[in-house]
């Protein structure tokens, strides 16, 4: 992960303030690397405080926003892998002005576009929104993750857990 001080600086200065934080990991468990979200997102559990609500919305986010909404979150961070046009294993913090920018319509290959869903619960829930986004190595149908990918999983695991773990 190039730059994950970065990284780890800027959601910490994103989540100033949050008092209900949901998580939502997006991905293909049958499409290696698309699967690095969901991975990301189910070992968080028994990992967070009480006032994260984890989401393994697989590929489809959308089936998930009444409870995102019931939840009522101040934060909702969405994590993807995508296209970025970068080296595999590259990671990118997108805070939500970027996020809904042009860059996000080519990022995802799920059911609903990753920039619709975001400007929904944008106007639907009064919340900020980031995205973690990962550079795939391998998306062609298979399990586990590539080595690249699966060794910054690792580094994010262990900084989402660090940052998500206090009360």
């Amino acid at each position: 992960m190039n730059k994950s001080r970065d990284i780890e600086n800027a959601l910490q200065k994103w989540l100033e303030n949050a008092e209900r934080i949901v998580v939502v990991g997006i991905g293909n468990e049958l499409r290696q690397d698309d699967f690095a979200g969901v991975d990301l997102v189910r070992s968080l559990k028994g990992n967070v405080s009480k006032h994260v609500m984890l989401v393994e919305s697989e590929t489809v986010p959308e089936n998930f926003i009444e409870p995102i909404t019931k939840f009522n979150p101040t934060h909702i961070l969405i994590i993807d892998a995508g296209l970025l046009g970068l080296k595999p294993a590259s990671v990118k913090f997108l805070e939500s002005s970027e996020a809904l920018g042009p860059f996000t319509g080519a990022i995802s290959t799920h059911t609903l576009p990753l920039r619709l869903f975001c400007e929904y619960l944008e106007k639907t829930i009064d919340a900020k929104i980031a995205l973690i986004i990962v550079q795939p190595k391998k998306t062609d149908f298979g399990e586990g993750l590539s080595k690249e990918v699966g060794e910054v999983s690792e580094k994010l695991k262990k900084m989402l857990r660090g940052i998500l773990s206090s009360p």
